[in-house]
């Protein structure tokens, strides 16, 4: 219901049942709660996989050493962590039922302000004093920026609270917005996916390019699904339009191929750059592809849509901070530099690494300078005796090298 309030000013209302009977409440308030509700269980969610994947990180480390592989899913630890993952995802999952999408997706910054956290409590990641301070000044700047941005993002959200039936959502699937974003971004990927596999284009941005992509229909489609789910909880079934499990394979589908490109990246390069540009690149096109899809931010004025902006800006600056103080880990690997071995030529003289150079890992005669080798590990050198033709009675050397004439 509506009703005017002052000279050409229009608010909106709706007839809610009290004990005391029925009676007008703003919809703006609903559409706060239902973003409040979101946000919380998004925050919940995220904080339960950050503890998760701590769970399983701590088992592993504990059967470091174990010969048998599956081991670790004969721990508790181990079982634990994967029932907090799987609520987690849940919590997530339900919040997208609830708030908008543009909402939902930039809170994916609690689980990196939680897992730094707890990688310090938990883990119990040494650090000593002196280094405090230049260690983790930023860590902890990081995750007040964090915290501010994710508070303006909760309080600036956008309102559009639509009802997700399988009308409005075919609706949306054809206007011209979302055909024309989805034609770039099919352009795009495949631009990315033709230098990325024929090229071998293996910039971390090209790989999280393509997981970002994949990621924003992949929210597209979670929020279709998780919000038909809840309509047909509510009473209003619609599981039996084909739009829900048009969406529904399609979320399977990106979300396989997100995890794919994912773990590629996460081979190649370190985890702490995959986490920030990941989720700068993520929240940045998934928020647009909401925008696009969904309207979210239909009818916000414009210092919300700044503020909002603000909070986002805020939350990837503290995102980063986090990150980048993230102590690289160096691997244990064992192995025999070439260059150190008896009778085997110095190849870092000519600027050739036979092995890299790990400065802060134990290995086996690896030697960082090896003009300084004493004597006793100079290179093995064989006698070479020069055969000459005609001698008869002469011993024949173990290792000889034969000299021959053009003519012969």
């Amino acid at each position: 219901m509506e009703r005017m309030n002052g000279p050409g000013l229009q608010l909106r209302h709706l007839l809610v049942a009290t004990e005391a009977g029925p009676r007008l409440v703003p919809e703006d308030s609903f559409s706060y709660k239902e973003n409040l509700i979101g946000a919380l269980l998004a925050i919940f969610g995220h904080l339960l996989i950050s503890i998760s994947l701590n769970l399983q990180k701590y088992g592993h480390i504990r059967l470091a050493g174990s010969k048998d592989h599956r081991v670790y899913f004969k721990t508790k630890t181990w079982w634990c962590g994967l029932f907090l993952l799987f609520l987690g995802e849940l919590g997530v999952f339900s919040a997208y039922a609830f708030a908008p999408l543009s909402l939902i997706v930039p809170l994916g910054a609690v689980s990196v302000i939680a897992s730094s956290i707890i990688g310090i409590i938990f883990i119990k990641e040494k650090w000593k004093l002196k280094e405090f301070l230049r260690r983790y000044i930023l860590s902890f700047i990081g995750c007040g920026l964090a915290v501010v941005g994710t508070y303006l993002l909760i309080t600036f959200g956008p309102n559009n609270h639509e009802i997700m039936t399988g009308e409005n959502i075919t609706k949306h699937l054809v206007c011209w917005q979302f055909l024309l974003y989805m034609v770039v971004e099919i352009i795009l990927f495949c631009l990315l996916l033709y230098f990325y596999k024929e090229r071998k284009a293996n910039y971390i941005v090209v790989i999280l390019l393509l997981v970002a992509l994949l990621g924003s229909v992949s929210s597209i489609t979670v929020k279709a699904v998780a919000g038909m789910i809840a309509v047909s909880i509510r009473g209003n079934l619609q599981l039996g339009y084909p739009i829900f499990y048009i969406m529904f394979i399609c979320m399977v589908a990106t979300a396989t191929f997100q995890a794919t490109f994912l773990t590629q990246a996460s081979q190649l390069y370190d985890a702490s750059q995959v986490a920030s540009i990941g989720y700068i690149l993520s929240t940045t096109i998934a928020i647009t592809a909401g925008a696009t899809f969904y309207l979210d931010f239909t009818g916000e004025g414009a210092l919300h849509i700044c503020m909002f902006a603000l909070g986002c800006l805020i939350a990837f600056v503290g995102v980063f901070l986090i990150t980048r103080n993230k102590r690289k880990s160096i691997l244990f690997e064992p192995y025999i530099s070439m260059d150190a071995m008896p009778g085997m030529q110095n190849l870092h003289d000519n600027g050739t690494a036979v092995q890299p150079d790990l400065k802060a890992s134990f290995s086996y005669g690896a030697l960082e300078n090896n003009d300084a080798i004493s004597e006793i590990y100079a290179p093995a050198t064989l006698p070479i005796v020069l055969e000459q033709h005609g001698s008869k009675g002469a011993p024949i050397p173990p290792y000889r090298i034969m000299e021959h004439s053009k003519e012969e």
